[in-house]
């Protein structure tokens, strides 16, 4: 099983007395809209954010020491709870400082990029600093990072499916060639810099509720990657891939299974309790709810995923609600690893993301977690991962993607 080290990176520096003064939980901005950003910058100070990312360094450093296979990263644009607006800025960072890890990108969103082939260039310097260490998943991104990159939001499906092709295109087909698609035209494509990992970096897809992006995912052989969504919705998520795999003709499985997991650890429960609650720190501003117009604007998703998305998040605000389904865990290890056990046995993912802090958790409380997850908790999931044979896909050299296990299957 392939265990990742995960944060938000959030600007815990942010004063929410001060800022909500201005725009309160349910102000209809809550994100973006009408020239106001809920958070406005004007309550972020560079000297904290310098802090915040040196901090954050860091426990990516511990995290690698520790024994996590791999370093998820994200990118979020015009929100206090993510700090990280090019992945591919902090991605390279991390692949310099780090040396076992895997850099987990989850991931490019790809429709804010006008000209993907400067992607597969920087995606493909992570790929050669790292030693080969990366896994570049694409994400269509939020409504909100659509408006934030000045992007129209009707096109977000179109142009993630086409730059997704130019992508792979640039990657592995010896240029120079033209690409003349409906969004993007690129007279020369031919990028000196190319992959280490051959024929290209494994892609991962992250999802929360849209089928459509299941349905890509297992079009093209992708591991799709359940962002912390419940027991049950992951069971229907898992059978509705391996129905879409099996027609696709190859099997799904857990090499193909990825799960976003909230979960913080601390000597006792009262106070890995208490550090938890920080999850929910900025859950309205992440979800949209008081501007669903900015988190799913129109023409970004189908009518159906965004129903289930606004479902979906009024269950994700009640803290008691989460650690009673599991979609939060906290307590001791022997607590974390019972009931990550129990995960496990329920949905058999062969990744798991494991988000550990968020919120306004401390620098050293987010060090005590990770060291204690890399003691203690790491070394009995991969026993229970073993027992119920959910192997890393790095391990069984799964293919990284339909395209080339077709390939593979044809030149055997």
């Amino acid at each position: 099983m392939f265990l990742s080290y995960f944060t938000e990176q959030p600007y815990s520096a942010l004063d929410h007395e001060e800022s909500n003064k201005l725009y309160p939980f349910d102000h209809p901005a809550r994100r973006a809209g009408d020239n106001v950003l809920v958070h406005s910058n004007k309550f972020f100070n560079p000297v904290e954010g310098a802090r915040l990312y040196n901090e954050r360094l860091t426990e990516y450093e511990l995290a690698d020491k520790v024994g996590f296979d791999g370093i998820m990263l994200n990118e979020h644009h015009n929100s206090a709870f993510c700090m990280q607006p090019r992945l591919t800025v902090m991605s390279s960072m991390v692949a310099a400082r780090t040396k076992h890890a895997k850099i987990v990108q989850l991931g490019n969103p790809l429709p804010v990029w006008d000209n993907p082939v400067q992607l597969a260039e920087d995606t493909a310097m992570i790929d050669m600093i790292s030693g080969g260490r990366l896994v570049a998943g694409v994400v269509r991104g939020g409504g909100a990072e659509q408006l934030a990159n000045n992007v129209n939001p009707a096109y977000n499906r179109d142009r993630f499916a086409e730059a997704h092709d130019l992508l792979i295109d640039a990657w592995t087909k010896p240029g120079p060639f033209r690409w003349e698609g409906e969004h993007y035209q690129v007279r020369v494509v031919n990028p000196w810099a190319t992959p280490l990992q051959k024929p290209h970096p494994r892609v991962w897809v992250p999802g929360l509720v849209s089928k459509e992006t299941i349905e890509f995912a297992a079009a093209h052989g992708y591991p799709y990657v359940c962002l912390n969504t419940t027991v049950e919705d992951t069971k229907r998520i898992w059978a509705f891939y391996d129905s879409l795999a099996a027609k696709a003709g190859f099997e799904g499985g857990p090499a193909y299974r990825g799960y976003l997991m909230r979960v913080h650890v601390a000597e006792t429960e009262e106070k890995a309790k208490q550090n938890a609650r920080e999850f929910l720190w900025l859950a309205g501003s992440f979800a949209g709810y008081g501007s669903p117009t900015w988190i799913s604007p129109t023409g970004y998703t189908s009518f159906e995923a965004r129903n289930a998305r606004s479902s979906h998040n009024k269950v994700m605000s009640d803290f008691e609600a989460q650690l009673e389904m599991g979609t939060i865990i906290a307590g001791t290890p022997k607590q974390v690893i019972e009931r990550i056990g129990w995960w496990l046995k329920e949905t058999k993912p062969g990744m798991l993301m494991l988000w550990l802090n968020d919120g306004h958790m401390d620098h050293q409380t987010s060090m005590n977690c990770i060291g204690m997850m890399g003691e203690s908790v790491l070394p009995e999931l991969r026993k229970i991962g073993k027992e119920l044979g959910l192997h890393d896909p790095f391990e069984i050299n799964a293919p990284v993607s339909l395209k080339y296990m077709k390939q593979k299957s044809h030149a055997a």
